[in-house]
């Protein structure tokens, strides 16, 4: 994870929201529903659709659905950044333990949630 990467992304979100003197409005609460409106306008660009009607229409939205991306991004960073979260260490950390929990030899080829995952005969 480029933390320097996410670092500028993080400043630039600070110098927007700055600017506006935005601050004052957000907290940890309304961050995370305003992360959570976002996560539901991209899911709704795929609403009632599956298979190849969904990669058909996801490929034809593409724009939107960068943008619908780039503002959970948004968030994210800003929230992560207002509880100071290291993002890039935390995103390595949590990428171990999914390792863990998901060894590849209990987990290839399998959508089991790690408490379901029996041993592959």
């Amino acid at each position: 994870m480029d933390s320097d990467r996410l670092s500028e992304l993080t400043s630039e979100i600070l110098r927007f929201r700055d600017e506006r003197n935005w601050s004052q409005f957000h907290n940890p609460k309304d961050i995370a529903i305003s992360l959570s409106l976002e996560v539901a306008e991209l899911l709704e660009l795929m609403q009632w659709k599956n298979g190849e009607e969904l990669s058909t229409h996801l490929a034809q939205r593409q724009q939107e659905v960068g943008e619908e991306l780039s503002d959970i991004l948004y968030w994210t960073l800003l929230l992560a950044h207002d509880l100071q979260i290291n993002l890039g260490d935390a995103f390595i950390s949590k990428m171990a333990m999914n390792e863990a929990k998901y060894p590849i030899e209990k987990a290839r080829d399998s959508s089991k949630k790690y408490s379901d995952l029996q041993p592959k005969d």
